[in-house]
Formats: C-alpha cells, sequence, structure tokens
C-alpha cells in the first residue's frame, strides 16, 4: 500500500517537472499592444471583420494580417485613434448591412389564415409556411429582432422589420434567423435594391401583396444593358455592373424595386402607386 502511494506521488512530481521545463522552454510572451487594441476595439464579438470577436481582430491588426478599418463598427475617429496607437494605416472597408427582400407590411399584404402559436417567425413557418398569402412574405413575428444584439432592427407599425443602417453591424444573426431567407448581406453602395421574392407574376400577385413584383420587366428594360435581368419571375441586379442607376426603378408599377436612400430609406419609383392604407388589409380565410 505505501509502495503504491510513494510511486503516484513519484509520478506526479516528474510529470510536474516535467510540465514546468516544458511552459519555460515553450511559452511566448503575448504582445501588450493585442490587449490594448482589444480594449480599443467596440468589444461587440459581432464577427463582420470576418475574425473570431474583436480579440482576434486585435491579434490580425498588431501581426500585421489586417487593418483598424476591418472594423466598421467603430466611428472614423476611433478606428483613426487605433490605427495611431499602434502605428499603422487605418484602412477602409466598404460598410456592410442586412437588407430584407419583402415590403408586404400587413397593410399591403393580406393574410389567408390566422395564426395561432408560439409568437415566432419560425414557429408560424412550421404550419404550413404561415398564415400569409404570399408564401414567401415576412411573417412580422420579429424573430429578427430578438436576436438582434445591437438594436438594429426594428418592427414598424404594421409589423415588416425596418434595419437601422448606422446600428448594423453585418453579425448574419437576421439572416440566420429568417425562416423565410429574406434578409441578406450587402455593401451599403447596392442602393438598387428588389424587396420582393414572390416567384409567382401576374394579378395573382397583386391579390396577395399590393407592393409584390409581378414581373412586369419594366425595370430590366430600362437598365443600363445586363445590369437587371428576370429569373424566375423577379428582377436579379448584377451588382458586378455599374449599378448607380436610380431610374430603374421609375416605372416599377408596384415598388417592388426601390432605391435606398441614406437618409430616407427606401424609395421607390414614379410610376408606383403611393401606399395610403394604414389599417390592416382584409384577411381571406381558406
Amino acid at each position: 500500500m505505501l509502495t503504491g502511494v510513494l510511486t503516484l506521488a513519484a509520478l506526479s512530481f516528474v510529470f510536474a517537472s516535467l510540465l514546468v521545463l516544458a511552459h519555460r522552454k515553450l511559452h511566448v510572451d503575448e504582445d501588450p499592444r493585442i490587449e490594448a487594441a482589444n480594449l480599443m476595439l467596440p468589444g461587440t464579438n459581432c464577427g463582420a471583420c470576418g475574425f473570431p470577436g474583436c480579440m482576434g481582430l486585435a491579434e490580425a491588426i498588431v501581426d500585421g494580417s489586417a487593418l483598424p478599418g476591418k472594423c466598421t463598427v467603430m466611428t472614423e475617429e476611433e478606428r483613426e485613434s487605433l490605427a495611431e496607437f499602434l502605428g499603422v494605416d487605418a484602412g477602409a472597408e466598404e460598410k456592410v448591412v442586412a437588407r430584407l427582400a419583402c415590403a408586404g407590411g400587413i397593410n399591403v399584404a393580406r393574410n389567408r389564415a390566422h395564426y395561432e402559436g408560439i409568437d415566432s417567425c419560425r414557429g408560424a413557418a412550421l404550419i404550413a409556411g404561415g398564415g400569409k398569402a404570399c408564401f414567401w412574405g415576412c411573417l412580422g413575428l420579429a424573430d429578427c429582432e430578438v436576436v438582434c444584439d445591437l438594436d438594429a432592427i426594428v418592427m414598424n407599425e404594421h409589423g415588416l422589420p425596418v434595419v437601422i443602417e448606422d446600428r448594423c453591424t453585418a453579425c448574419g444573426d437576421c439572416v440566420d434567423a429568417c425562416p423565410k431567407d429574406l434578409f441578406s448581406l450587402h455593401p451599403v453602395s447596392h442602393r438598387l435594391w428588389v424587396a420582393c421574392m414572390n416567384l409567382e407574376q401576374g394579378d395573382a400577385v397583386l391579390d396577395d401583396c399590393d407592393v409584390g413584383c409581378d414581373a412586369c420587366g419594366r425595370c430590366a428594360v430600362d437598365a443600363p444593358n445586363g445590369l437587371i435581368t428576370m429569373v424566375d419571375n423577379l428582377p436579379v441586379i448584377d451588382y458586378n455592373r455599374n449599378h448607380d442607376a436610380k431610374h430603374s426603378i421609375d416605372r416599377c408599377p408596384t415598388g417592388a424595386i426601390v432605391w435606398f436612400d441614406p437618409n430616407k430609406g427606401p424609395v421607390t419609383g414614379r410610376a408606383a402607386k403611393k401606399v395610403i392604407r394604414q389599417s390592416a388589409r382584409q384577411a381571406t380565410a381558406t
């Protein structure tokens, strides 16, 4: 018994000594600038920069593989301050934000059934796709707002999510949360935008939603050559081309294709009918 205890004690001493020696031999002192840079970063750990949290970006900035401009959450002054502290260029990255491909709030889109259940878009979507007449439309139960830790998404008076560009960090949580796949991440320069995902065409679309795309194709005709093509009854914008073409929205009769104004938000073309209904559109049970 005593022999066994002594043997275990000896082995423990040997392994502990080896660990101490390995630590002394292999230990690498961390650059103190990493922690300082981490403290100067916003601490949101949103991942929009492409690194695993602010500490990951701090390490990359210090080792020279990234610049402070990778963080689109900080203000320009904060980026410049971090760059000056580390003695590097600030760099610049175009801000990326979440965009919603739907404009069908309750004042313009009809429900085909009344949903009662878990107050969640994902829960509603499991029940025959939700109660909305447009199968592709936003269900308006705010899953995206709930998961947004930075309050960059708010539900408007018509039950439609609104992205506040200044707060959005492009973390992608809303993209993952939406069961209809209506959110995607885009550079803010992508001002020309299709706010609809309905794959039907003609009057059938307008029976369900006043602002749905009816696949008339006028935007594709009016856009510069090749900028917009019609695919599965929806306009598809080629952002690799010059997409500074606001006039492409002018003849859209429903306002399904919009221009994101930095101050006004989504703006519809001149031919789009003005939305004046403020109350919910009449539901039709099936």
